[in-house]
């Protein structure tokens, strides 16, 4: 059973934060009187040497122990003495461990909110300088008008966006402080919560000391907020894997983000992307894992709640790598320009291009519609793009079709007419990244 319930090998990850807590809870039991101003510099020093000891490694764990906080106050009375007995007055591990998570949650929000940013200035930088490479859009995979390789970034980068956004939400929702809450009612002890709040830069107490303890919502929209990042990675990764293919070879990766095969040596194969790829099916499980865990608990706290753990750090780790990795590999990915152009010319992608001409020149859209498809038929046909039909064989199609048409059937053509906001013209996509860095800048 000691075994079985000790979660001191994976729960000592949050040793920094709870020797953060437990000295912002040991400062305000001296301002309150229940501790002397002596007996609160001993537990500081001594923590602090603890947390010096952990970060060098030199720490010895103990699954008797059973836990990160049970280590630290045990290593603690062995270092001060009884006086180090006197830190858990007025607490309990209940909101003891709901502080902890809560700390380090945050801190791997701001780390993770770090590298996204420098994930998206990459981004930006690559959008800006490929503005003019011309590339084939998608729908359905197929072949569909003309854009540019830089528009496409863009797409990436207000992905990129509201993930983060939604990372800055969950970090102010889970940003109060469940320390005072005691085991589930409170204290008899004169307490300061507001104190111990605003010395772990919370910005207040949670409200109630039922929901204080037992709330594991933040863990939960953490998760939540990673699955909907990782999603967007995955899809980011999956177009690297079928651009680095020898099918497209759109784009060329360092060799340090790839590997080459055991048997082939004429492969060089995308891993990095391969494994954000599938390490968001990872992320996808723990949300699905919390959610579980959580639906079945009555208030207040339940040692259930000791399986919230490792799915969160897992998650964490997951992300935070994921970003790392995807904001060292962006701004190497280097285009090949000539082999994405061609591919934009395949399938008549100028076609809704002659369409609008058709349009501006008040033949009814559905009449277009339909004039283009006769000539996308005859381009077909011949094995040629529409711009290599002659004027005379559109003409035997619609005689309000005149040579400047051919303006408007050049890819350059198709993408510079593009040109509203959010489009895919150059101009365009410069401006984009201009309100995109101020946008960061703001933050």
């Amino acid at each position: 059973v000691e075994a079985f319930t000790a979660s001191v090998d994976f729960d000592q990850v949050l040793a920094q934060q709870d020797i953060r807590g437990s000295i912002a809870h040991a400062h305000m039991l001296a301002e309150a009187g229940v501790l002397t101003s002596n007996e609160f510099e001993a537990i500081k020093s001594g923590l602090t040497r603890i947390g010096a000891q952990i970060e060098a490694g030199q720490f010895a764990w103990s699954v008797m122990l059973e836990d990160v906080h049970m280590n630290i106050e045990h290593a603690l009375t062995e270092s001060i003495g009884d006086i180090g007995k006197k830190l858990h007055t007025g607490r309990s591990r209940n909101d003891q461990v709901a502080t902890d998570l809560r700390l380090f949650v945050r801190d791997a929000i701001d780390a993770i909110a770090a590298q996204l940013t420098r994930l998206q200035t990459g981004l930006l930088d690559l959008a800006e300088r490929e503005a003019e490479t011309i590339m084939p859009g998608f729908t359905h995979l197929q072949v569909a008008q003309p854009i540019t390789f830089g528009h496409h970034l863009l797409a990436w980068f207000e992905q990129s966006q509201r993930d983060y956004g939604r990372l800055m939400d969950c970090r102010a929702r889970l940003n109060e402080s469940p320390l005072g809450a005691a085991a589930l009612a409170g204290t008899t002890y004169p307490i300061d919560r507001a104190m111990t709040a605003a010395e772990l830069d919370f910005v207040q107490p949670m409200a109630n000391s039922l929901d204080a303890v037992s709330d594991r919502d933040f863990v939960i929209e953490f998760t939540s907020t990673a699955s909907l990042l990782m999603q967007h990675y995955s899809r980011w990764s999956e177009e690297l894997v079928l651009w680095t293919s020898s099918a497209f070879g759109f784009i060329n990766l360092p060799d340090r983000f790839c590997t080459g095969s055991s048997i082939m040596p004429q492969k060089k194969n995308p891993d990095v992307p391969e494994l954000i790829r599938g390490k968001a099916g990872r992320v996808f499980g723990h949300l699905t894992g919390l959610l579980t865990l959580m639906k079945g608990q009555p208030l207040a706290y339940n040692k259930d709640n000791q399986e919230d753990k490792e799915p969160v750090f897992d998650a964490i780790s997951t992300v935070l790598n994921s970003t790392i990795a995807l904001a060292d590999m962006i701004p190497e990915i280097v285009p090949n320009v000539d082999r994405m152009r061609q591919a934009a010319g395949h399938g008549c992608p100028t076609a809704t291009d002659l369409a609008d001409y058709l349009v501006r020149r008040e033949v009814p859209f559905r009449d277009a519609h339909e004039v283009v498809g006769r000539l996308v038929g005859m381009a077909l046909e011949a094995e040629v793009d529409l711009a290599e039909l002659g004027l005379e064989d559109m003409r035997g199609v619609s005689n309000v079709i005149e040579a400047d048409v051919f303006e408007v059937l050049t890819l350059e053509g198709s993408i510079a007419a593009r040109a509203h906001l959010g489009g895919t013209a150059p101009a365009r996509v410069r401006e984009a990244v201009a309100t995109a860095r101020a946008a960061m800048q703001a933050r």
